[in-house]
């Protein structure tokens, strides 16, 4: 008499195709958001300057189309910030202008010093969010290709 060596029964084979169902949608999936950050960040037209700091040097005068990429142009608007506002916050400048007007000072080149900080940190949050939405991608993509091949592993094992 011959024992059957499958196990799990049923519930396996529902749950190996679930995953081969989720899996390639995932896939999908993290390439159309590829694609769109792409788009969204060429469209955006943002190149690294042409003399980057050191650590960015191989980024000279190439255009922002990925997250890495976001990510290290997010980098240089922090150190050019810094340098700009003497490494003072959007935050700081703000009460360093409050006190200013307080004791009745114009406080005009503490605005503008403000708001550059204020811009500056909008670019970089905008540039940091396009990284972290490239890294879900790799997550989406990486769980994909899991998913796929378990999946394929369940339904396989019905065949033995």
């Amino acid at each position: 008499m011959r024992i059957p060596s499958r196990t799990g029964g049923p519930l396996l084979d529902a749950v190996g195709v679930a995953m081969l169902v989720a899996g390639p949608a995932m896939l999908i999936r993290a390439g159309l958001g590829r694609r769109q950050i792409r788009r969204e960040l060429a469209a955006q037209e943002i190149a690294f300057p042409d003399d980057p700091p050191a650590a960015y040097a191989r980024h000279a005068g190439r255009r922002v189309e990925t997250g890495p990429q976001a990510c290290a142009f997010a980098d240089v608007i922090r150190t050019n910030l810094a340098g700009f506002t003497g490494g003072r916050t959007y935050a700081q400048l703000g009460a360093e202008l409050a006190a200013v007007k307080a004791e009745g000072g114009d406080g005009t080149r503490l605005t503008e010093l403000q708001r550059t900080a204020f811009t500056g940190e909008m670019l970089r949050a905008s540039l940091m969010s396009a990284y972290q939405a490239w890294q879900v991608t790799t997550l989406a993509a990486g769980l994909g290709a899991l998913f796929t091949g378990l999946g394929a592993g369940l339904v396989s094992r019905r065949d033995h």
